[in-house]
């Protein structure tokens, strides 16, 4: 196998035969499908403008995306990765940040290179695919058709579509059950450390790719099989099992 597209995660125990044979294709959202980073930080600051307070640089919020929008704003608020901010302020500022992003959705938001090809790559080659985020459903979708890739997945799981999100396994768990797929024959690919504990403790394969968010961490240390430059890439690792 060439490896000029891909690397192998440095904590990956034994190296990997690939083609991996998958039925099933999940891919994560902001940072591996789509580059949000402009967009989320226009409504961080936004809604700082509104409440008075500092302003962030891009850069800054991009290292705070991940684990949803809620824990967005409270680093926002906060400076902190792990910051907590006074109830009364996280309750007042939520709802305007959610206003401002529903607005500014698609202003920046572009699909990654290589994405658009790679989805109709694995398309055409009888993958069944799925879209799998913690961003609600609210700002899913829209985004989704906005950057005409709605009609590429067969189902679409946001953070509020089940009980619980990545890094618990369930939303992966359920889309091999929708697709009737055996766990181990399902792939996750993704960009940060969600990705990687959902995939693991549901049994899957997960690629990670590098250009993504990852909380500021380096994706070259995450549990995953492969680290992928593109999607396109992705998919000359795999073979369909459909």
């Amino acid at each position: 196998m060439n490896d000029q597209f891909f690397t192998y995660a440095q904590s990956t125990k034994q190296r990997i035969e690939f083609p991996l044979p998958v039925k099933v294709v999940m891919i994560d959202l902001d940072g591996t499908l789509l580059d949000t980073a402009d967009d989320l930080a226009l409504a961080a600051n936004l809604m700082l403008r509104d409440l008075d307070l500092p302003e962030h640089s891009t850069d800054t919020i991009k290292a705070y995306i991940g684990k949803g929008i809620e824990r967005l704003v409270k680093r926002t608020l906060t400076g902190q990765l792990d910051g907590e901010p006074n109830a009364s302020l996280l309750a007042k500022a939520l709802p305007i940040y959610n206003k401002h992003y529903a607005e500014c959705l698609s202003v920046n938001t572009r699909p990654y290179p290589g994405v658009v090809h790679g989805v109709e790559l694995l398309l055409s080659s009888g993958f069944k695919l799925a879209c799998i985020t913690n961003k609600s459903e609210a700002f899913t979708l829209p985004l989704l058709r906005a950057t005409k890739l709605f009609d590429h997945f067969e189902i679409v799981l946001s953070g509020d579509s089940l009980p619980a999100k990545k890094p618990d396994p369930m939303p992966l768990i359920h889309i091999c059950d929708h697709f009737k797929a055996p766990y181990s024959e399902a792939l996750l690919i993704g960009d940060s450390l969600n990705d990687a504990i959902a995939a693991r403790a549901a049994g899957c394969h997960v690629f990670c790719v590098p250009y993504g968010y990852n909380e500021g961490r380096d994706v070259h240390d995450l549990d995953c099989d492969a680290i992928v430059n593109t999607i396109e890439d992705a998919s000359k690792l795999i073979t369909n099992l459909n």
